[in-house]
């Protein structure tokens, strides 16, 4: 085999290992994204279950305008699930925060509630 041979057969060989490290990295990137998006989609939605549980009387087994001894399991959602896990913490009768933690390394998501205001502020970790 010549020189020049070898030389094109060195050159195809890193060109497709440095392809295949790109594609690792941008795989990664993508699957962190998809995981924040998915933790911040459940945050919201156990918000959302939050709000309807506060604005139900609780002679139908809401909250009657109070957050007071509201827990996940009174959701009916999972303190975990293929996206991350999740707390709620009541604060006081008219606030609440949830927070998740998603399964991808440094994906978090923390949102308060404010009843009140009807008003939420979210804090989101990348």
């Amino acid at each position: 085999m010549g020189q020049t041979q070898i030389l094109m057969i060195v050159l195809a060989v890193i060109i497709v290992g440095i392809a295949v490290a790109a594609g690792i990295t941008m795989f990664g990137k993508s699957a962190g994204v998809s995981n924040r998006d998915a933790v911040v989609h459940d945050c919201q939605t156990i918000t959302s279950y939050a709000q309807q549980y506060y604005k139900k009387p609780a002679e139908m087994g809401g909250g009657g305008r109070a957050f007071t001894g509201l827990t996940l399991d009174k959701l009916n959602w999972p303190g975990s699930n293929v996206n991350g896990s999740y707390t709620l913490t009541v604060n006081n009768a008219n606030q609440i925060t949830v927070a998740g933690t998603g399964v991808e390394t440094g994906v978090s998501c923390s949102m308060i509630y404010y009843a009140n205001g009807d008003s939420t502020r979210t804090t989101i970790t990348p």
